[in-house]
């Protein structure tokens, strides 16, 4: 049995298409189909439904991926003791870009103090481009928004809800209701950004009939963030990036969920099968606490 008819096997599984396959193995389609072809005759068994050019696993195909997961991870395993790397076990991590900048500082050393033997390597990329990577077996574990695919396993990670944050003294801190016209008539810093579900701030103030008091709109997150510092304006902002402003008093939270929410999670995805940092995958869980409670990531017992 060759080890490439079976990680062809793992790849079609996993992308769920011969021709994306293909692309990632650098190898043309026929190429891949003819592995999957041979792999089912050593086998005696149809992996695939074929119709058309449609495939679809069989239930002997469903049933074998372990198998042929357990053997590719034995072999790469062998392989690594037997060429003896200079190099500790390198675990790859990829984050959208809002957590890459606000929480991936907090939790690569946190995970390093915990996991001395290991070497991060790191990459920040849009989500697409990361669910991508991931199912290509570039990446071990991913940090981004909620997606769906039968080939991942997903835990909720953070909570990055868009809030609307004033400095310290604005009148809107000592009231306990805001109404759109109230909140169209100030200042506004606006961040935009294709990550967030932005359509809904400018929809609240079109069904109430009411343009808005934007002053600035930048597409740059610190930008909006150091201009509400600054009392240029209010805005609207995930909460990754204000944990600390939060926290310190420099920014306030303005409650309006009786008028809108944006609820932007944060989830951390692997493959579902032949995920080999458990421990690793535990610790990420671990560090959330510490990031949300504005503890030390180095406090590991």
């Amino acid at each position: 049995m060759n080890i490439d008819n079976l990680e062809a096997f793992m790849y079609v599984v996993h992308l769920e298409s011969i021709h994306k396959a293909a692309e990632a193995l650098f190898l043309s389609q026929p190429t891949v189909t003819a592995r999957i072809k041979t792999l089912e005759q050593d086998l005696g068994i149809d992996l695939f439904l074929r119709k058309g050019r449609s495939l679809t696993l069989s239930e002997e195909g469903k049933a074998f991926i372990p198998y042929a997961e357990q053997i590719i991870r034995t072999y790469q395993q062998g392989k690594k003791l037997l060429k003896r790397e200079e190099h500790p076990e390198e675990i790859v991590i990829g984050a959208n870009i809002i957590t890459s900048q606000y929480f991936m500082p907090y939790a690569l050393p946190f995970l390093k103090k915990a996991h001395p033997e290991l070497r991060f390597k790191f990459i920040s990329a849009p989500n697409e481009v990361l669910l991508d990577k991931l199912l290509q077996k570039q990446l071990d574990i991913a940090f981004m928004k909620d997606v769906s695919h039968r080939g991942i396993q997903k835990n909720l990670l953070l909570n990055n809800t868009v809030k609307l944050v004033v400095y310290p003294g604005h009148p809107f801190q000592f009231q306990e209701t805001i109404s759109v016209q109230e909140l169209a008539n100030e200042p506004m810093v606006f961040f935009e950004c294709g990550a967030f579900d932005w359509n809904r701030v400018y929809h609240l103030f079109e069904v109430a009939n009411i343009e808005p008091k934007i002053e600035f709109l930048v597409d740059h997150l610190e930008v909006a963030k150091s201009m509400i510092l600054s009392e240029n304006g209010i805005g609207f902002l995930p909460s990754l990036s204000i944990i600390e402003e939060l926290q310190q008093g420099k920014l306030i939270e303005i409650d309006i969920s009786h008028l809108f929410e944006i609820n932007q999670p944060i989830f951390a995805v692997h493959l579902s099968n032949g995920f080999a940092f458990q421990k690793e995958w535990d610790d990420f869980l671990l560090s959330v606490q510490e990031f949300e409670n504005g503890g030390s990531v180095f406090s590991i017992n």
